[in-house]
């Protein structure tokens, strides 16, 4: 009777050893296995935080970037705009200045063209008076000399008398009012019939003349 009980006994903690017996709840130790597989989980779940991290971390670089990007292109319209102000203003600069400098050069040249007929009356007359040039000589000679000073005077200021006889027709400086069939090398100036001027170089009346055919 005491075996059977002490067999019984025996075979009920096999039992309960290798089987679970409904309504009993028994605690085991983790295996090998399930330590590691926990381990590859919570590596994996660090990779997914790291990988999280760095999409987070690329997507703040590249907005950085496109923001530098967009701040240099802006910087860049700016340095453009700088560019063409300065070279506008330079070419203000330089128009100013040539005006200036036109002002100065051709300032007189209302005046000098006012003057001008004033020389061509003198030196008419003088041309007139040249037949009887012995008898009123000495008015010759005044009226010549005014001449001469008055030409001089506005050399001074400028202005410069074209009296091209005997040189080749430039129709930059002359007019040529006639051709004639004279002695001389063609394409020459013959006869002056009225005298041109330049101001500071720039011609404000052609010379009126006769040129060599």
């Amino acid at each position: 009777m005491v075996s059977k009980a002490k067999s019984t006994k025996k075979d009920w903690e096999k039992i309960l050893k290798g089987h679970e017996i409904e309504g009993v709840e028994k605690d085991q130790p983790e295996t090998g296995e399930e330590l590691f597989e926990e381990e590859i989980e919570a590596l994996e779940a660090e990779a997914e935080e790291g990988v999280r991290a760095a999409d987070a971390a690329a997507a703040d670089i590249a907005s950085l970037k496109e923001t530098l990007e967009d701040q240099e292109n802006k910087v860049k319209d700016y340095w453009d705009q700088v560019l063409r102000s300065k070279a506008e203003l330079q070419n203000i600069r330089n128009r100013a200045e040539k005006d200036v400098e036109k002002a100065h050069k051709f300032g007189l040249e209302r005046f000098a063209n006012e003057l001008l007929p004033v020389i061509d009356s003198i030196e008419h007359s003088l041309a007139n008076m040249e037949a009887s040039k012995e008898e009123m000589m000495s008015v010759y000679e005044g009226i010549e000399l005014t001449r001469d000073m008055f030409i001089k005077a506005l050399e001074k200021h400028g202005i410069k008398q074209l009296n091209p006889k005997g040189e080749p027709f430039n129709p930059d400086f002359h007019q040529a009012m006639k051709v004639e069939e004279v002695e001389g090398e063609s394409n020459t100036v013959h006869e002056v019939m009225q005298r041109g001027y330049l101001l500071n170089g720039r011609l404000i009346r052609p010379a009126l003349v006769i040129v060599i055919k």
